[in-house]
């Protein structure tokens, strides 16, 4: 954990958040500034500061598979699954994160 990280705050529960899904290795909850309907953010319980840190194959794993957890449980059929990796590229938290976003049309190229 990184003292001062928001997002190890919320995977250690110091930050009450509604989680949306939970296993021992992520956790995944809204986004406070959705772009979409629907914006969830998936975490690792790790702190890893972003894809370029990212050693642990097992890791992904894990977060690709809560991303298919949370979009069954809600339902979630069409969505975009977005990793930014860098401030350039839009990083905002330096924990690595996916952002699941749904509920409109999404157009390409973003950004």
């Amino acid at each position: 954990m990184v003292q001062n990280c928001i997002f190890c705050k919320i995977a250690n529960k110091e930050i009450p958040t509604e989680l949306i899904y939970e296993d021992n290795d992520t956790v995944a909850f809204n986004d406070i500034n959705p772009t979409a309907p629907t914006h969830i953010l998936v975490i690792p319980k790790k702190h890893i500061e972003s894809l370029n840190e990212l050693d642990d194959k097992n890791i992904m794993a894990a977060l690709l598979n809560t991303v298919k957890e949370v979009t069954k449980k809600l339902d979630i059929k069409n969505y975009r699954t977005v990793i930014n990796t860098g401030k350039e590229a839009g990083q905002e938290v330096f924990h690595i994160h996916l952002h699941v976003i749904s509920g409109r049309p999404l157009k390409w190229p973003p950004g």
